[in-house]
């Protein structure tokens, strides 16, 4: 029996029900007009769902209501604490709000909260530490005296563990900010915390430590001094380090353990507002966040695991004079304290506290999904994950394949050729997802249009969203639109652009996870939701009928699609407003650009080509063109320029110097006065000169080490001094009191080959010592921390010393001993730079100085102070 079909003749039932599958699968493309509809559907799911939900916080428990809510955490107390930290303003180390004012402030709360206490089920000690130490950080020794931290232990009188959980936040801010968000909302969240706990009549198995550390700034000494001198510090196995990198919003979870994945079991179990994932981890162990915190410390120096959480919604203000009591809202606080609150209440009661390292077990993966909830596996898990779907991905491919190769009668040859170009495809349109954003990025900035989206962040929309979508469909389109054989139906070509695209991403599974990179969960995710499509497809038959498959991949694709959108928002809201301090030698749009290039690859790599089954998709590619050449003209207007007052300024950081130049003979060289600035972005001095008088401003350049320091009093990290700017004064900088350095003794030790020199130094809370020895001499001890002095090969001369007191006011000694060569040290041996910072809102800025401040515009904000340098021989 037989049939005969445009001239081919076919036999068989066999032959029949292939057929009978062709008239389904050679169907027409839907029609052009639905194509922005679908291509809206993803926009609206957006704005719909993501949006939404990422800003949602827990409505603020009032006082007033607290009767009603008992056990609950009370928003509006702790509001009321941070209005009263707040009023201080600035609060820097040494300075007296800092190092008396809070303090006090603290002590008085802490004593109503023992006023209430349930004396009958815990005791409370309370002490003020002071701390002096030495260590070793990012490129330069650290060297205080005398900081404070406010410590209170709390324990239950029955329970006879060791264990202690460690809380710890800090009061101390940045010059010239407030520090409501950084981080004064964290310390009222733990007072609030402690008091609940302390009232409550459920008691606890292991003490809790709630350390407010007064010197975090500096960075880090208050932790530091806590965890290598106080005597709890040796009993605490475990530590929530609460910190922020902007004001308000929700508390992200970027650091766990490390290899104390029990510690996510109780996030989990416990956290009722979960925002976490292991990518913000590993960008922030790769130095791409350029902020840091305590959690350091802990981990370091007293290997004490834990999880790192910080508010990085609103980081515009972060660091600024604008990171007011009013950006901090009260449901910003309710989140803050109940997640904090029932993770003190889950880690005190847990069992794993009595012997930590017994549940030492790898890294985790962990995220949240749209703060619904938490997901957290093991490293090993996420190794067979991976390799299961990714490897269960590519065999599911291989058998779509061979069932469109029967359906249609052609060859296994002909779909594994066709697959192969689509591959190469799939791979060009990646290629092309992140090229051309990363292009846009590279013209903006020729053109010195850095940082356009500053201000208005809907912008990268249209700079980088839409110029990537163009390039991950661009090859695909063009050829589906070209392609002269007819073999293969083009139901079945959108199949297997799917499948390149599968193949594509397990690649990038599997070298991820190679790689040790725990963030391949995001290319597991997308993975595991094609698979399930792909399946139900292959089952039902919808896999042979017409684009009915695509209806099924569209319903799954709406997960991944929703975590990828909501995780990559994520991280640009947070990117954005750090790329405001990158410094003049990155260019941030590089970085945003690439963000927005992943996060469209992730969302939209199986929904974008879908477009192609619609007719007429090189018209949505010239529409999404058109979208982008409108918002390249809007940034050329007004709404492009990156800056608002008081919400988006301009980080135009800048001393008020005055320095000396002293030679071996003890004259002087060189004296003169200036203003020191360390610009923040990539714009430098641009939008400041229709404001400012800046004629005479230059550039200290790459030349600039013929001078000790390139001769200015750079702070902390002076890896970027030779970015620095300088503009020259007449009148002297007029200081509030002197940086002195006396020179005490000069010893030739035994052998003579070897002398030491002694010093004195006395000045403001903050200093800074440079030295650089000489030819032929060799910088052997110092009374700092050793570790610079035992790795000579990483740190090179000159070496930065940053000197920091607190409370302890008392002159610095100290001693330098050298070697050389020769033996003779009756001629120039080292030189020693001395910088004094008068970083304190109480220290007077002269007039002149004023004057100046007085022409920064409003756009722009200043952490200035005045400040000296001296350069010596001996």
């Amino acid at each position: 029996m037989g049939a005969t079909r445009n001239g081919k003749s076919l036999s068989g039932s066999a032959n029949l029900i292939i057929e009978v599958d062709e008239d389904k699968i050679r169907c027409k493309q839907y029609s052009w007009y639905f194509a922005p509809a679908y291509l809206l559907f993803w926009v609206g799911l957006f704005f719909a769902v993501i949006y939404p939900l990422f800003q949602a916080l827990p409505t603020g428990i009032k006082i007033s209501e607290e009767a009603d809510k008992p056990g609950r955490f009370v928003a509006e107390r702790a509001q009321e604490i941070l209005l009263k930290i707040s009023q201080m303003g600035p609060r820097v180390v040494g300075d007296v709000d800092n190092e008396v004012t809070v303090v006090n402030l603290l002590l008085d709360e802490i004593e109503k909260v023992r006023q209430v206490m349930r004396d009958d089920i815990y005791q409370m000690e309370v002490e003020v530490q002071r701390a002096s130490g030495s260590y070793l950080i990012k490129g330069l020794t650290n060297h205080y005296q005398g900081v404070q931290n406010v410590i209170v232990r709390l324990s239950t009188k029955s329970s006879n563990s060791t264990s202690y959980l460690l809380v710890n936040s800090h009061y101390d801010t940045k010059p010239g900010s407030p520090g409501a968000g950084d981080d004064a909302a964290m310390v009222v969240v733990m007072l609030e915390v402690l008091r609940l706990v302390a009232i409550s009549g459920d008691p606890f198995l292991h003490p809790i430590i709630f350390l407010f550390n007064g010197a975090e700034e500096q960075p880090m000494q208050g932790s530091h001094g806590f965890i290598t001198q106080h005597r709890w510090a040796a009993n605490c196995k475990a530590l929530l380090n609460l910190d922020s990198a902007g004001a308000g919003g929700r508390d992200l979870l970027f650091q766990g353990g490390p290899n104390h994945p029990w510690l996510m079991e109780h996030y989990r179990n416990s956290a009722p507002h979960p925002f976490a994932t292991t990518t913000a981890e590993e960008m922030f162990e790769a130095g791409i966040i350029p902020s840091d915190t305590d959690f350091r410390i802990f981990r370091d120096f007293g290997v004490v695991p834990g999880l790192d959480m910080a508010g990085v919604y609103n980081g515009f203000v972060y660091h600024t004079k604008f990171d007011r009591y009013t950006v901090i809202s009260r449901d910003s606080l309710q989140n803050s304290g109940d997640n904090l609150l029932a993770l003190v209440r889950s880690i005190s009661n847990a069992e794993e506290m009595y012997d930590t390292e017994a549940y030492a077990a790898g890294h985790a993966v962990f995220f949240d999904f749209i703060g619904l909830f938490f997901v957290h596996y093991q490293e090993s898990t996420s190794l067979a994950l991976n390799l299961s779907f990714s490897f269960g991905a590519i065999f599911l491919v291989c058998l779509s394949l061979w069932k469109m190769s029967r359906v249609t009668g052609q060859s296994m040859g002909t779909y594994a050729g066709v697959f192969g170009l689509l591959f190469l495809l799939a791979l060009a349109g990646v290629l092309l997802a992140v090229a051309f954003p990363l292009l846009m990025a590279t013209f903006y900035d020729w053109g010195n249009r850095t940082l356009t989206y500053y201000s208005n962040s809907w912008l990268v929309i249209g700079l980088y969203i839409c110029p990537s979508v163009i390039g991950l469909v661009l090859p695909m389109t063009l050829y589906l639109s070209h392609k002269k054989c007819n073999k293969i139906p083009h139901t079945y070509y959108m199949h297997i652009v799917g499948h390149a695209n599968c193949v594509l991403l397990a690649i990038l599974c599997l070298g991820t996870t190679a790689l040790k990179y725990r963030s391949a969960y995001l290319f597991l995710i997308s993975l595991i939701f094609y698979v399930a499509a792909l399946i139900i497809n292959l089952l039902t038959r919808l896999h042979c009928r017409g684009y009915l498959w695509s209806l099924v991949l569209i319903v799954f694709q709406i997960v991944p699609f929703i975590y990828h959108a909501y995780l990559f928002h994520m991280f640009i809201l947070i990117l954005i407003p750090m790329a405001g301090r990158f410094g003049v030698s990155t260019n941030p749009d590089l970085l945003i650009s690439a963000l927005c290039a992943f996060g469209t690859i992730l969302a939209l790599s199986f929904a974008a080509p879908l477009i192609n089954v619609f007719r007429r998709p090189n018209c949505m590619l010239g529409g999404l063109a058109l979208v982008m050449f409108i918002f390249s003209m809007i940034t050329v207007s007004d709404v492009g320029f990156p800056y608002r007052p008081k919400t988006n300024v301009m980080r135009a950081d800048f001393m008020q110097v005055h320095r000396k130049f002293f030679e071996y003979n003890g004259s002087i060289s060189l004296e003169d006065s200036g203003y020191y600035f360390h610009l923040g972005d990539r714009n430098i001095e641009a939008p400041l000169r229709d404001h400012m008088n800046l004629t005479n401003l230059v550039r200290l350049g790459e030349d600039c080490d013929s001078e000790l320091m390139c001769g200015i009093p750079c702070y902390r990290y002076c890896s970027a001094r030779k970015h620095a700017l300088w503009l020259a004064r007449e009148e002297p900088v007029e200081l509030p009191y002197p940086t002195v350095l006396d020179f005490l003794s000069k010893t030739v030790l035994s052998g003579g080959y070897q002398v030491r020199y002694e010093f004195r130094v006395t000045g403001p809370p903050n200093m800074g010592l440079f030295f650089k020895p000489l030819d032929g001499v060799k910088l052997l001890r110092w009374t700092f921390a050793p570790a610079m002095l035992d790795n000579p090969a990483t740190y090179r001369p000159p070496l930065e010393v940053m000197l920091t007191y607190g409370i302890d006011n008392t002159p610095i000694e100290f001693f330098v001993e050298l070697s050389k060569d020769n033996g003779n040290f009756d001629e120039p041996v080292f030189e020693m730079g001395v910088s004094g910072h008068y970083v304190s809102p109480h220290d007077k800025r002269d007039a002149l100085s004023q004057q100046f401040l007085a022409t920064v515009p409003d756009f722009a904000f200043s952490m200035e102070w005045p400040s000296s340098y001296e350069r010596h021989i001996f």
